[in-house]
């Protein structure tokens, strides 16, 4: 009887990651058959052999890699944590072990997250991108040196949003919305839901807040006046210079991340435990 078949997919850089994912083989090595390894950053070969499953080693940062990668080959992603805080990488060594069959066998859910396709252009008239990515979190355009305030048109589809005043914006998914996203004060979406969240970075303005707009149309962000340093940023982990009149085009993909959720917790539950939320301040 053949064994299942997966990828894995690791963070070379993680110190002491290769050891532990070695010590880890002789196991897995009973159970599946390792068909293929990638490394984040590596090009997805055409001919990748067919997997049931990807399994990523590293943090939430490596499984972000493997999702722009592998997402538009429909694999499911289930993470085990090598990282600091493991929000989407939810499985531990032990987790693995004790959850791999059941999540082969189709017993471990598997949540379907929006992803976003990103494209740069170099001004408002060109009709080709400079640059083009999936986003599984988030779209952040930073200001950049020489750090001075920046202005950014936002529309969506053909109707004007506003234009914002300050260091950057975050166009997040609500996978993203625990990330860069919460931490410049925006909401935190359920991870299911089909919406974007768009949140200003230190704002020059009180009245400017984040918003959260239906996905069905794609935000364009123009590049009204920005420093030399400006840059858009794809997940934290791919990133493109912006002039003034760039522009950033971002809508939903027809591409979805399936990330395999830890069977024994709920978004609530991790979202408690890793950051504390709903907690008893005097505890």
């Amino acid at each position: 009887m053949s064994l299942p078949q997966i990828i894995a997919f690791m963070n070379p850089f993680k110190p002491g990651l290769k050891e532990k994912v070695d010590a880890l083989r002789p196991w897995l090595k009973q159970r599946v058959e390792i068909v293929a390894e990638l490394n984040s950053g590596d090009v997805v070969p055409d001919d990748l052999p067919q997997a049931g499953l990807c399994v990523i080693f590293g943090g939430d940062g490596t499984l972000l890699a493997a999702a722009r990668a592998l997402a538009p080959r429909g694999l499911p992603l289930l993470g085990v944590n090598f990282g600091k805080l493991g929000f989407l990488a939810e499985f531990s060594v032990d987790d693995l072990r004790r959850h791999l069959e059941a999540t082969l066998s189709g017993q471990v859910p598997i949540s379907q997250r929006m992803m976003l396709d990103v494209s740069v252009y170099g001004t408002c008239r060109d009709s080709l991108p400079l640059f083009t990515s999936l986003a599984t979190n988030d779209v952040a355009v930073s200001g950049g040196h020489p750090f001075r305030m920046i202005e950014l048109t936002v529309t969506q589809g053909d109707v004007h949003v506003v234009r914002y005043y300050g260091d950057g914006l975050v166009v997040s998914t609500p996978t993203g919305s625990t990330g860069y996203n919460m931490s410049a004060g925006g909401p935190i979406l359920e991870p299911t839901i089909d919406a974007i969240a768009i949140t200003p970075v230190a704002p020059h303005t009180l009245s400017m807040r984040p918003i959260v707009v239906a996905s069905t149309e794609p935000i364009r962000i123009t590049a009204t006046a920005v420093n030399q340093g400006t840059t858009v940023s794809v997940d934290g982990q791919i990133n493109s210079p912006l002039c003034t009149g760039s522009r950033v085009e971002i809508r939903r993909s027809n591409v979805s991340a399936r990330i395999v959720t830890h069977p024994q917790r709920t978004f609530f539950s991790t979202l408690t435990d890793k950051l504390d939320w709903g907690t008893d301040p005097h505890q």
